[in-house]
């Protein structure tokens, strides 16, 4: 065939012309309308299949196609008969278009576009709403995936309708272009991303409306973020919504629905007090994907030896006395320790001699079995278990992963690490909800170091107990809570919560919700009060998050329960009545208003994704001919990097410079010294004959070293505090147990010889 236009790599052409997403985003909720272009430039009718990511926790709740000057919307149907639909429409010669979340992970959709005549084209329209994300810095963040890696699909559980054609990133053969309005009461002051952007634009004079684009010539090589901030710190708010007036009175989308935000604010006598004890268990992904890397920065660390790097830091800042094993998972898993030991100087370093021996060379994504065996060893009492999990997230049992987490949630919290572009928000944000932890994802030029100790410091805060919620309304007003119940809290981290009003209050009303939660022995609560007055102009996006929160919490009940048919039933009925998407539901659309009947057998084309991993620097294999004798469905059942060299090894890899800052980390004793050598002398770039010399007479030599590295993290590495600071708090305490008579002396001889004018109460001394 003489082919023209666009193709992917088996010459096939590609009915996917262009992609334009407009981004509305509201405080911190988000309205996502996504426009999809198809053409047939062929001679015969053609079926289109694009399998593509979307957030794990949207609410798809729009869906339509526009055929020349005709516009037909969607309806949510059981997923069964709208693909029973869909397969008798495209038999009868009528077009229909089919879109459905995967069984496997609601972060995966499958757009089918049936019946395309040649020559005609075809726009659909794709909208979704989702929350976004605090981050440390108060920032909020909003990710279109843009990128779908392969999921390694356990044997047994692959998801035949959910095979993923990709090319190389470079090659995508359609464009993509992207807008984003924000509003907010408080103004705007910056929108970063990790993709250029052309000049933010304010569209009034106190700055509240601002809108920004995505510059030309986006090359899909990595996830479009945004990070949003706004002038003031995030508050406690309160948004009602008034019902579908359609809808019928007393169900969720006839009702007034409530959004309550809650950032708890922690005592600061508490906050300033660590816990000394726990069990640490880190779970490390050694998947061959773990060997790509890191970011697109000429910088190519891979991701493991980013998260090797990591863990060291993990390991010199956890506190004595506490319990810590290291495990790692691929298509098998290994451990350690046979079990869970006490922290100390002997076993931290055994550990650290195994993590440097860590290679990505353990197959598959397979994390389920580990996670397994880590749930089956007994809890140590008194030492709250905290476990990490570092994963590249490209797994294809992502419900059957969170369900396990969901059941162990009582033993332990989770926190989880997405690495990379195109890890699965709903494995690492449901693996974390779950868990009663934290989530991070590390994508673009991010250090995964801060990110991650962030965490270590959220797993050192006190756990939160006895998490109540109580409601204050008006006489004849009632309230049905549609959100799980809240069982962790954060420093400066948002809960929400989803209420379904019922009852006559007048709109001057109030009402109040008031949290409470004891804390390390002490007992607070915080206080919220809202009016009841329905928010202007606000659609149905609270009313449609609610809806997608109540579906999940129904699905993850079906996953255990005897009545699953009756509680399937139930999210069925929900899905359609809200028109918001769920694994047992689809969109179905048939243009019975056609009144020719296309002829002639359908061609299938399947829409190619961009992957990452084609531009992995492990591989060895670069020709677009190569990638045509790989099989999509080969892709799924391995980890791309595990693509090996003719003689079964990756090419050797330049080894880069270890960084300072990690130079004297390593050399760190568990206890929280340093020690007065050769090596200490060198990562402090000075002779070792210098830093001898300049030791006050009546300084131990393990007080002099440990005062000195405190000086020069506080002198030359204060852009990365976040990283050092809970093993420079170690420290401290190590120097305040000596007693030593000499640390004024010290701090100015160190000063004098680093070339650092470093306080002695900086140091916390």
């Amino acid at each position: 065939m003489d082919c023209c236009g666009l193709l992917t790599l088996q010459k096939e052409p590609v009915p996917l012309k262009s992609i334009e997403v407009e981004l509305e985003v509201r405080d911190h909720v988000a309205t996502v309308v996504s426009t999809l272009n198809y053409e047939n430039k062929e001679d015969k009718p053609l079926e289109a299949v694009f399998v593509f990511p979307l957030p794990g926790d949207a609410a798809v709740c729009h869906f339509s196609a526009q055929i020349g000057q005709t516009q037909i919307v969607a309806e949510v149907k059981e997923k069964q008969k709208a693909r029973e639909e869909y397969d008798d429409a495209l038999s009868s010669g009528q077009q229909a278009f089919l879109l459905e979340e995967s069984d496997q992970s609601p972060d995966i959709f499958s757009l089918r576009v049936g019946s395309l005549p040649p020559g005609e084209s075809a726009s659909i329209r794709l909208e979704y709403v989702t929350e976004l994300a605090v981050q440390a810095d108060d920032g909020l963040r909003f990710c279109l995936p843009a990128v779908l890696n392969p999921r390694y699909q356990p044997q047994g559980s692959e998801d035949a309708l959910f095979q993923v054609t990709s090319v190389p990133a470079s090659l995508v053969p359609y464009s993509l272009s992207f807008s984003a309005r924000v509003s907010s009461p408080r103004p705007v002051s910056k929108v970063e991303s990790n993709c250029s952007l052309d000049p933010l634009q304010y569209l009034n004079t106190d700055q509240t409306q601002a809108t920004v684009k995505l510059a030309t010539g986006h090359k899909f090589d990595r996830d479009v973020e945004l990070l949003i901030y706004y002038k003031d710190a995030h508050q406690p708010t309160a948004v009602v919504e008034a019902g579908q007036a359609s809808a019928e009175p007393g169900s969720l989308m006839g009702d007034p629905v409530v959004m309550v935000s809650l950032y708890p604010e922690f005592p600061q006598s508490v906050m300033s007090s660590t816990a000394s004890c726990g069990e640490f268990v880190f779970l490390m992904d050694r998947s061959g994907s773990m060997d790509c890397a890191t970011n697109n920065t000429e910088q190519k660390e891979t991701r493991i030896s980013s998260a090797k790097d990591t863990l060291l830091l993990l390991l010199k800042s956890l506190p004595m006395g506490c319990y810590f094993n290291i495990y790692s998972f691929g298509s098998s898993y290994e451990h350690i320790f046979p079990k869970s030991v006490e922290y100390g100087e002997k076993t931290m370093e055994e550990a650290l001699k195994k993590v440097e021996q860590m290679k990505a060379d353990l197959g598959g994504t397979e994390i389920l079995e580990s996670l397994k065996h880590i749930y089956s060893q007994p809890c140590i009492p008194t030492q709250p278990r905290q476990l990490f999990v570092f994963t590249d997230g490209e797994v294809g049992n992502t419900k059957e992963v969170i369900d396990l987490v969901k059941k162990n949630s009582g033993s332990h919290r989770c926190f989880s690490f997405g690495i990379g572009e195109g890890a699965s928000s709903a494995l690492i944000n449901g693996m974390a909800k779950e868990g009663g932890g934290h989530a991070q994802f590390i994508t673009g030029t991010d250090r995964m170091q801060p990110k991650v100790m962030q965490s270590l410091h959220f797993s050192l805060q006190p756990a939160v107990e006895d998490v109540s919620v109580t409601w204050d309304l008006p006489k004849g007003s009632t309230i049905t809570v549609l959100s799980p119940p809240i069982t962790s809290l954060f420093q400066g981290q948002r809960s929400l919560i989803y209420a379904q009003l019922t009852g006559q209050s007048s709109e001057a009303a109030e009402g109040c919700v008031t949290l409470k939660y004891s804390l390390a022995g002490h007992p607070s609560e915080n206080q919220l009060h809202f009016s009841l007055r329905p928010a202007a102009d606000s659609g149905l996006i609270v009313h449609r998050l609610a809806a997608r929160t109540l579906i999940c919490l129904l699905e993850m009940e079906a996953e255990n329960n005897q009545e699953k048919e009756e509680v399937k039933k139930k999210v069925v009925q929900l899905s359609v009545q809200s028109g918001v998407s769920s694994s047992f539901t689809a969109f179905i659309v048939v243009n019975s208003d056609n009144n020719k009947e296309i002829q002639g057998p359908l061609l299938h084309r399947d829409i190619p994704v961009p992957d990452v991993y084609r531009s992995c620097t492990s591989f060895v294999c670069d020709s677009a001919a190569m990638f045509e004798e790989i099989e999509a469905e080969d892709r799924c059942l391995m980890d791309f990097c595990c693509l090996y060299s003719m003689d079964g090894e990756f090419p050797p890899a330049k080894k880069p410079l270890r960084d300072p800052l990690l130079q004297l980390v390593s050399l760190q004793k568990a206890s929280g010294c340093w020690l007065l050598d050769p090596a200490l002398a060198a990562a402090l770039r000075k002779t070792n004959e210098e830093v001898e010399k300049s030791k006050p007479e009546k300084a131990s030599s393990e007080v002099w070293a440990t005062i000195l590295a405190l000086i020069w993290l506080h002198g030359f590495k204060m852009d990365a505090k976040d990283e050092w600071e809970l093993l420079a708090a170690k420290a401290v305490s190590w120097l305040s147990a000596q007693k030593a008579p000499s640390v004024t002396e010290c701090v100015e001889a160190g000063n004098i010889l680093l070339g650092c004018s470093v306080q002695k109460t900086a140091l916390g001394l």
